[in-house]
């Protein structure tokens, strides 16, 4: 019998019932060092102070009204993005597929909107997610995700990860856009590099091609920059922001210039809940604090800091683990045994870590972490590398 939860997910024996900082506290009463943030949501960690202090505020006024009418609290946050960003206009969406399926249209429309309305073709690459939609799974296009859903969305296509002559030449005057994380997370926390930005934002001037960026994970701080983007200095003419926006609460954004958004006059999209009143308080609250230089500043220390710790856990496990991979706080471990074994010796030793492709776990702690809880973490890695790595050894 199914259960009354649809069953689409593969759960870990844990729930939890509060939480701290980077710490849960699980039903049975036993406490975890968060690691995974909620896949990188909790960017600020668990119940933080300023956001539960907005979000009361904002409760206690307004909740809906819906996009029929002119929201304050969208007005400034969208305000905040496009002052602490390249982009001119903002579209408020509740999650990070909503703003996939917007970043598609806005493209599509684009071309349109120029007399090309055959032009359609937007280029993604292999190992990338950016949602779970019907276009997100199209554009990914890996076999797991869109294995018995077709008849996919015609006009993808995926090139190979890190070739940038092969993806410079598949750009061409009939291409749509590129859609590309400047991190992919799913993928197994792999940097696209500065060198392949660079070559993209050319050829696709050269062309007059858009370029997307998804910045759903690797977005808001979680690099050591408000966005990723910015450590390349080339700037998308679109691009998806999520997870970590609300820093906790659902709420997603794509944001884009002028020239590129030309075609999204009234009508051609819209959200019932995107924009909320509660969404954006505290949205606008997390920007603030994120995009301030001093709190970018402690992230890249604390990065810093746990890499190394990182790396001196690498060379103690050899047997275990391979090579540290990431930016900023956005960090992978590839692993030599299955990194889902890795994760639930994790479990045991009172860690939380994410597992990704490419036999990569990853770790994705609040940005303000405490030096403390870094230093905890690395020591509940190591007895979980060290029970991991002696299972390993018995079973083979």
């Amino acid at each position: 019998m199914i259960a009354p939860v649809l069953p689409t997910y593969n759960r870990a024996p844990l729930s939890f019932q509060t939480g701290q900082g980077c710490w849960l506290t699980a039903t049975d009463g036993r406490r975890f060092l968060d690691l995974g943030s909620g896949i990188a949501v909790n960017a600020l960690g668990h119940a933080p102070r300023e956001l539960v202090q907005v979000l009361t505020e904002q409760a206690q006024k307004l909740w809906h009204v819906s996009n029929i009418y002119t929201i304050p609290e969208q007005e400034r946050l969208a305000a905040l993005l496009v002052e602490r960003s390249f982009a001119d206009t903002v579209f408020f969406t509740n999650s990070g597929t909503e703003t996939a399926e917007l970043a598609i249209k806005m493209a599509r429309r684009f071309h349109y909107e120029k007399g090309q309305p055959e032009r359609i073709e937007i280029l993604a690459f292999e190992g990338a997610f950016h949602g779970r939609s019907t276009g997100a799974i199209a554009a990914a296009g890996s076999e797991k995700m869109v294995k018995g859903f077709g008849p996919l969305m015609p006009g993808f296509r995926q090139l190979a990860w890190g070739d940038i002559e092969a993806a410079t030449a598949a750009i061409t005057e009939q291409t749509c856009a590129v859609m590309i994380e400047p991190v992919q997370g799913e993928g197994g926390i792999r940097p696209a590099g500065d060198a392949m930005l660079k070559a993209l934002r050319e050829r696709c001037d050269a062309t007059g091609t858009l370029l997307i960026f998804d910045e759903v994970q690797c977005g808001v701080g979680r690099t050591g920059k408000l966005f990723a983007q910015e450590w390349s200095g080339v700037a998308p003419d679109i691009m998806m922001v999520a997870k970590g926006i609300g820093g906790g609460f659902p709420l997603g954004a794509v944001l884009a210039k002028e020239a590129a958004a030309v075609g999204m006059g009234a009508g051609t999209h819209g959200s019932t809940y995107g924009g909320n009143p509660l969404g954006c308080a505290v949205g606008a609250k997390v920007i603030e604090i994120i995009s301030a230089p001093a709190f970018l500043a402690e992230v890249n220390r604390k990065a810093g800091l746990f890499r190394q710790g990182l790396e001196a856990l690498v060379a103690s496990h050899p047997d275990v683990l391979e090579a540290v991979r990431g930016e900023g706080l956005m960090l992978g471990l590839k692993c030599k045994i299955p990194s889902g074994d890795l994760v639930a010796a994790g479990y045991d030793a009172g860690v939380l870590t994410v597992a990704a492709a490419d036999n990569v776990l990853r770790l994705l702690p609040a940005l303000n972490i405490p030096d403390v809880d870094i230093a905890e973490a690395l020591t509940r890695l190591d007895l979980a590398c060290s029970t991991a790595g002696k299972a390993a050894n018995v079973s083979s």
